[in-house]
């Protein structure tokens, strides 16, 4: 996998370098990726097995839920290992592998979350057509289609991050391996592997960020053609993806649609977005929808 380059190995400095420190946020992280996989291998089998929870929008639920669990475990596994040990080592092919999960999982959650408010735009503005517009044989070939747009973005950034040449140094100032970090090392210059990267994955944040609150802004809006019984469930529902939605592109804009700039609160950011939003995730889906706590309680008799 290795190109134009005689590095074979970097170090990641870490979210700090002191040891009192490194030891919180081992205990603070695994904390944060137990409740991940608890949270979300809950919603997922409660979703597979409850007949409760046979709507497309639980359909979509579980893949958030399913991309969300593999997105912090490309993260947070190592975050934790790395901030016990005293040299934070990563290899080349180990690096690209990371660079290729954090972007494949990374857009397949973006595309969800589109399918989300689709989903809800057919089912408020159209629900006399909803059953036909979202049958499961739609929802099945639009997740597809999700993973396909997802593979290819994936594959351009790996096929970015292989063309850089590292000379040396290999010190990453970071926790995770990303083209941003990655760019600061390579031995070249990186001004048209940056554009590429804001126009890539900068774009694709920015421009579903906008379509995904304009999506909502029209939902809202026709809500007040529903009774009030029907506006309060909606809203609940849309309340809940919105907050999603904003947790999960905030950061992403922040990190990707910018020009190529270091902040201080960057690894913070990205924290945020690659560990604590699959962390809430969960929690805002079951603590703000009846159905799926019903449904919970019902299939682990709690």
């Amino acid at each position: 996998m290795q190109q134009n380059s005689t590095v074979t190995e970097f170090v990641l400095l870490g979210l700090t370098q002191d040891p009192l420190k490194q030891k919180m946020v081992f205990v603070i992280f695994l904390i944060l990726y137990m409740g991940t996989t608890v949270g979300n291998t809950l919603i997922i089998v409660t979703i597979k097995f409850s007949r409760a929870l046979g709507s497309p929008m639980y359909f979509f639920l579980l893949y958030l839920s399913l991309t969300d669990y593999c997105f912090s475990t490309s993260i947070a596994p190592r975050l934790i290992v790395d901030s016990l040990s005293a040299k934070k080592t990563i290899f080349y092919n180990e690096c690209m592998t990371q660079v290729f999960a954090l972007h494949l999982f990374g857009c397949m959650e973006v595309f969800v979350l589109i399918l989300m408010a689709v989903d809800r735009y057919v089912a408020i503005c159209k629900p006399l057509h909803y059953p036909i517009i979202m049958s499961r044989q739609v929802c099945v070939i639009l997740i597809i289609l999700a993973w396909i747009g997802s593979f290819i973005h994936s594959t351009a950034q790996i096929i970015l991050a292989l063309k850089l040449p590292f000379c040396g140094p290999n010190l990453i100032d970071h926790y995770c391996c990303d083209l941003q970090p990655l760019l600061k090392l390579a031995c070249m210059d990186t001004y048209m592997i940056n554009l590429l990267l804001v126009s890539n994955s900068g774009a694709i944040c920015s421009s579903s960020f906008i379509i995904l609150l304009i999506s909502y802004f029209v939902i809202l809006h026709s809500l007040q053609n529903h009774s009030a019984e029907g506006r309060k469930k909606a809203l609940s529902t849309c309340t809940s993806h919105i907050i999603v939605v904003f947790l999960s592109f905030g950061p992403c804009i922040f990190i990707y649609a910018r020009p190529p700039t270091t902040f201080s609160m960057d690894k913070m950011v990205t924290v945020f977005y690659t560990i604590g939003t699959p962390f809430l995730n969960p929690l805002i889906y079951t603590l703000r929808n009846a159905e799926v706590k019903t449904a919970i309680r019902r299939l682990w008799h709690i």
